[in-house]
């Protein structure tokens, strides 16, 4: 199992890199925390599977692309 996960913008730059491979995980929470090295999920997190928004409970399969960025403004 192979999913790809992605992060934008100010994530970025706290994470250190824009894309990280994981062998597998159940949720997005969790896919996260493999990602992250068990940091918390922050409250405010936007997230996406495959380009459409979810929560943190969304089911993950192989081959998935989980997007995670901060809340988008305009002005």
């Amino acid at each position: 199992m192979t999913i790809t996960v992605k992060f934008f913008a100010s994530l970025r730059e706290q994470i250190g890199q824009s894309e990280i491979e994981i062998d597998s995980a159940e949720t997005v929470a969790q896919a996260w925390a493999k990602a992250c090295n068990n940091a918390p999920l922050p409250s405010h997190i936007l997230m996406a599977i495959n380009q459409e928004y979810v929560d943190k409970n969304a089911a993950v399969k192989n081959g998935d692309e989980i997007a995670f960025f901060p809340p988008v403004t305009g002005g």
